[in-house]
Formats: structure tokens, sequence, C-alpha cells
């Protein structure tokens, strides 16, 4: 590429990137001010530089870590699960799509509906006097688990979010699946290899990276997790699902600690970067 094409593009591309530094720029400066003063909102045109005081209170504060041990478990557990099931379903109903490729509109419905309304749709279902299944179960066997209690919550936001996101897996495993050549699966044909046997040495190996990304892509979705958890059972009696993004969220409109808030916040962010960088990292020694 010539020096005046570079030059060229770079004159084209400046819009975009002075509009996006400005999008993104100023809330970024703005929290990262908030993050290193003593900010509420009664000062929230003034404020008072601090230092490293909110973050020294941030991480001395045991529901900051009880918010990162749950969201570390909840982004694990979920994408695992949802990985698991989603390259099963994608290798069990390969054919079936292959033969009626509407289907998979049918399997993505989950993903289309907004969290928040799944959490809310799940908070009528499971609520335990007003909720159709646990009447119903009380009803047949004369007992009924509270699905939003304690011993039971954190089970329940897990299953709500396997549910909803394993068939963003499932595509992702599909496609990888369906893009494995033809003729590697009749060359094993004709050597008469079983059907495991096929996804042990040839698919598999194929499908790895893609579980690589899969499981990244999710964990970091599920370590972020905020809105269907919110409206399902908000912090959880405890505080017991209170994730990261909650115990921000809380600590800014509920508490009024906005500089401790935008301290969690870059907390968060630099977490989320270096595992980022950590997956980006793994996926490529892996793929190579």
């Amino acid at each position: 590429m010539s020096k005046k094409t570079r030059r060229e593009n770079a004159i084209l591309a400046s819009p975009m990137v002075l509009f996006l530094l400005a999008i993104l720029g100023f809330p970024t400066v703005l929290s990262i001010v908030y993050g290193f003063s003593e900010t509420s909102f009664e000062t929230l045109t003034r404020p008072e530089f601090s230092g490293l005081a909110n973050f020294a209170d941030v991480l001395s504060d045991p529901t900051f870590w009880q918010a990162a041990w749950f969201s570390l478990r909840f982004g694990l557990i979920t994408a695992l699960l949802q990985c698991a099931l989603g390259l099963a379903l994608a290798v069990y109903l390969a054919p079936l799509v292959e033969r009626h490729g509407w289907t998979v509109a049918v399997l993505i419905i989950p993903i289309m509906v907004a969290p928040a309304m799944m959490g809310l749709m799940y908070r009528l279902v499971l609520h335990e006097f007003a909720g159709p299944l646990p009447h119903y179960l009380y009803a047949w066997f004369g007992t009924a688990p509270s699905f939003l209690g304690p011993a039971h919550v954190f089970k329940t936001v897990v299953l709500a979010e396997t549910l909803q996101w394993t068939p963003f897996a499932f595509v992702l495993f599909l496609t990888a699946y369906q893009a494995i050549p033809s003729e590697l699966r009749e060359a094993a044909a004709v050597d008469s290899a079983r059907p495991w046997d096929v996804f042990r040495h040839i698919e598999w190996p194929l499908m790895r990276p893609t579980l690589y990304v899969a499981l990244f892509v999710r964990f970091i979705d599920g370590f972020r997790v905020f809105d269907n958890i919110y409206t399902l059972v908000g912090a959880g009696p405890g505080g017991s699902t209170t994730s990261m993004s909650i115990y921000i969220y809380e600590s800014f409109l509920r508490r009024g600690e906005i500089g401790k808030a935008m301290a969690a916040a870059i907390l968060l962010f630099l977490t989320a970067f270096l595992l980022l960088a950590f997956g980006q990292r793994l996926t490529k020694g892996r793929t190579e």
C-alpha cells in the first residue's frame, strides 16, 4: 500500500474515529476521574481528588469479594454447561438441520428475547406464592422447593442463564460442524469407522478452536451478568446473587457511592481486559 493510499484511508476514517473517541472517550475519562475522586450526586460537578481511597474501600469491602466470587462461579459454570449442551445439540441435530434448515430459527428463539424479559418471565413462573410451577408441584407432590430461596437461588439463576444462551453455543458449534469437509467423513466411512471414532478423531479436533472461542465468550458474558438476574431475583437473599455488575449498580444508584462504584467498574474493566488478552493468547496458542 502506497503512502498516498494510507494517507487517503486515514483521512476517510478520521470522522468515524473522532466520533468514537467523543462517544466512548468522554465517559471513560469521566469514569476514571470519578474513580479517583470523592464524589456523590451532590458533588458531581466538583469531584475532590482522593487518590486510591475508592479502590481501597472496594478491595476491603466483603460484599465486593462476594460479588467477584459469584461472578467467577456463575460465569465458569454457565459457560461449561452452555458449551457442553450446545456441542451435543449441534452434533445430534446436524442431520435434522441439514434436511430442515428452518429448525435453527426455532432453536434460537430464546436468544432473541431480551434477558430482562426472560428474568421477569422466570420470576413469574417460579414465584413461591404466585408461580404456576411451585403451585402444580405442591398440588401433585405435596411439596415444592423455594426456587428463589437461599438454598436454590444459585441453581435457579444458572439454569435460567443456561437455557437462554445455550442456543448461542449451539449455532457456533453447528457452523463449525457443517464446515468440516464431507470428504473426511466419507473417507472414514470407507474405513468402516464408527460414529464415535469419527467424532473423536476427525470432527472434535476440527471443532476444538470453536470450543475455546465459545467458552471464552460465554464466560465473559456470564461474568458481567446483570439484567436477567436483577429482574429475576435482584441481589438475592443475603446478597447471594450479587454479581459485579449488580454491585456497581447498587453502589451507584442505591447508595450514591459514585466514586466507589466507578472504582469497582475500573477493576471490572481491567479484569475483563486481562481475561480477554489471556483468552486470545490461549486460543492463538491452541490453534497454531
